[in-house]
């Protein structure tokens, strides 16, 4: 079907471009992309593709937009603070684009349902937050045959890099294995606000190429950018025969939810329901930073941030009935061993963190 009067001024710019023009605009009306994490990554990248008039937008999310989000996750304002982000984003993208048909999927990707998901779209840009949802998508990409793009960003740095069946590397060549928890969320160590926003134009950048044929895409190329020094550098990098899914000899025959990270040894925990039953008589300790404190924590808990226990000790007068909390349980089971190492060997922590506590017990605890 050719381009409706609307769509030839809308997109006018790309059709003066000879590059896409006329044929690549309509590339891109059939293109079904599916975006996984509507984050800081996920929110430039899907504004751009909208803009831009890609036919169907699928958006990957389980989380609500918090008011930690809006420095660096521009889909969202402050009026949909606790609005699923799917329901919010779909919004946001609708209003920018009617033509552009978005669907929402409020849901973990697991590895129950990732490839029926992937099966109904073309493309697939991971904007996640969790190493084991890269090397979940990245799996289930080569499996289902689905080009990919991959971002990542840590504090000022980010990487991005594409993978396209039988053409190149895909993220498994590059990172072999997954080690949860290895590195922290932003929330532990932060996020340059803009950062993310330049990563997922990339990734945007980089489907569009892929969609309409053009340019050089980053298959077989890791690019970095270091925010601080404002540089971009290229590693190049090959197929793995060895490989665990893309290899000559794959042992990945289907995508696979990696197992929870254990406690590090000797680290003993509390499930959310366990300390729900035991709250009255837990002594509760919020090892998070004051300002993630302030946003939201178990009413009772105590404030003190694991960077001052680990700098100046901790005394505690009922050490059998301390448990630790942080947002996801990290830092906690790391205030566990800080306590152990001083002594005290009754301490506990809350496994999954506030997260887990969240899910499992008060839906309207803000996170940080």
């Amino acid at each position: 079907m050719a381009l409706s009067p609307s769509e030839l001024r809308r997109y006018s710019r790309h059709l003066s471009l000879t590059e896409i023009g006329l044929a690549g605009q309509e590339k891109l009306r059939a293109a079904r992309v599916l975006i996984v994490g509507m984050g800081g990554l996920g929110s430039p990248a899907a504004l751009y593709l909208a803009a831009a008039g890609i036919g169907t937008l699928g958006l990957v999310d389980f989380d609500q937009v918090d008011e930690s989000n809006l420095q660096r996750q521009i889909l969202f304002d402050t009026a949909q603070l606790g609005t699923p982000k799917t329901q919010a984003a779909s919004e946001r993208l609708r209003a920018l684009n009617p033509q552009v048909r978005i669907i929402p999927h409020p849901i973990e990707l697991r590895a129950a349902n990732v490839s029926a998901l992937l099966e109904r779209y073309d493309l697939i840009l991971d904007g996640s937050d969790r190493i084991a949802t890269h090397y979940l998508i990245n799996d289930a990409c080569v499996l289902s045959r689905k080009p990919l793009v991959s971002a990542a960003i840590y504090r000022f740095e980010g990487q991005v890099m594409t993978y396209v069946p039988d053409r190149g590397p895909c993220y498994r060549c590059l990172f072999p294995h997954a080690t949860p928890g290895a590195a922290p969320n932003c929330a532990e160590v932060g996020v340059l606000g803009v950062l993310p926003g330049v990563l997922g134009t990339l990734q945007a950048t980089e489907a569009i190429k892929l969609i309409v044929g053009i340019g050089q895409p980053l298959i077989g190329r890791l690019l970095t950018y270091d925010a601080l020094d404002l540089r971009f550098h290229e590693l190049r990098a090959t197929r793995r025969a060895d490989c665990a899914v893309c290899g000559e000899h794959p042992t990945i025959q289907a995508p696979s939810d990696p197992p929870d990270a254990p406690d590090p040894p000797g680290v003993p925990g509390v499930t959310a329901q366990q300390l729900s039953q035991q709250l009255a008589g837990a002594v509760l300790i919020d090892v998070r930073e004051p300002h993630e404190f302030a946003a939201g924590h178990i009413s009772g808990a105590l404030n003190v941030p694991l960077s001052r226990i680990e700098r100046e000790g901790l005394t505690l007068a009922d050490a059998e009935h301390v448990v630790f909390i942080c947002r996801s349980g990290t830092r906690s089971a790391k205030a566990v061993m800080s306590a152990r190492a001083s002594g005290y060997t009754s301490t506990r922590h809350l496994e999954g963190g506030l997260l887990a506590w969240r899910a499992q017990i008060d839906p309207a605890l803000r996170i940080y």
